[in-house]
């Protein structure tokens, strides 16, 4: 007799590849990390935690079961290959695009954000990305690695230019990076009327929304891998959702959850609630 075995995926994300409008797939590379490493980790731990919450968001009032999603698992990657993982994390995505799907990216470290760049530019040469983070991201390089999650935006400007970089939250990084980032006015505040500002300036652009986990508060959500005090309440993340939402958005990640930093697994169920939020506000 063949016994049940439940597959481990993200809550409700039931429907099959060919059906579903939403993919998700699980970027679990870490090789980048600059300080606290297991966010190769994240992906699973968003999927246990998820089959604690709800399907039905109050924020939103929307129901997941009302939605077509598809979980495809973790890519395998080989983490002491960097070019050959972020290859591979490509590859994926062209898979889901190519069928015409609206890809969910989970990490893993922040680096995993480059190769989904480089590969949506492609089809989107009018590309926008929205990067909420508590840090720049915008080294030149790091300790003289130029592929860094702590160099991942100073990348992705490489292939969209410097005016098509706006990002949300942040509060840590070097002289140089701040420099950088008030000379390219890419820093944008969380407050409401800056945040419709932006939405007014890229509506009908195609954006991509890539959400660091650090940007929330350590102290409510400490399992990421560079925590960084002075970030916004899950409240506050809740309503930049939505002032977003009416955006042309064609895709996002989630990052940095690094979960045996919280043994309450506190930051896994959150992160699994943003991710719900987030497939609200922005899927299909």
């Amino acid at each position: 007799m063949n016994l049940p075995f439940i597959e481990p995926s993200f809550l409700s994300a039931t429907a099959s590849f060919k059906k579903a409008k939403t993919v998700i797939i699980g970027c679990p590379y870490d090789g980048s990390a600059s300080f606290r490493p297991g966010a190769r980790f994240g992906p699973s731990a968003i999927r246990k935690a998820s089959w604690g919450i709800e399907t039905y968001s109050p924020y939103f009032n929307k129901d997941l079961g009302l939605y077509s999603i598809h979980d495809m698992g973790d890519l395998e990657l080989p983490l002491g290959e960097k070019k050959r993982a972020l290859r591979l994390i490509r590859k994926a995505l062209s898979k889901i695009l190519a069928a015409e799907k609206f890809p969910v990216m989970l990490g893993g470290d922040h680096l995993i954000t480059l190769p989904i760049v480089e590969e949506l530019a492609i089809r989107y040469p009018d590309l926008h990305l929205i990067h909420i983070d508590a840090h720049t991201d915008l080294r030149e390089d790091y300790l003289g690695e130029t592929l860094s999650h702590s160099t991942v935006m100073w990348r992705v400007i490489d292939h969209l230019g410097k005016e098509r970089l706006f990002q949300v939250g942040i509060r840590s990084g070097t002289f140089e990076e701040f420099d950088l980032a008030r000379r390219m006015q890419s820093i944008i505040p969380s407050d409401e009327v800056s945040l419709k500002s932006l939405v007014k300036r890229l509506r009908n652009k195609p954006v991509y929304i890539s959400l660091d986990l650090d940007v929330i508060e350590p102290g409510l959500l400490p399992g990421v891998g560079t925590p960084e005090p002075g970030g916004l309440t899950f409240h506050e993340l809740i309503s930049i959702l939505k002032i977003l939402h009416p955006l042309h958005v064609i895709g996002f990640d989630m990052v940095e959850l690094t979960p045996d930093y919280d043994p309450t697994q506190i930051s896994s169920v959150t992160a699994s609630v943003i991710l719900r939020e987030m497939i609200f506000a922005f899927c299909p």
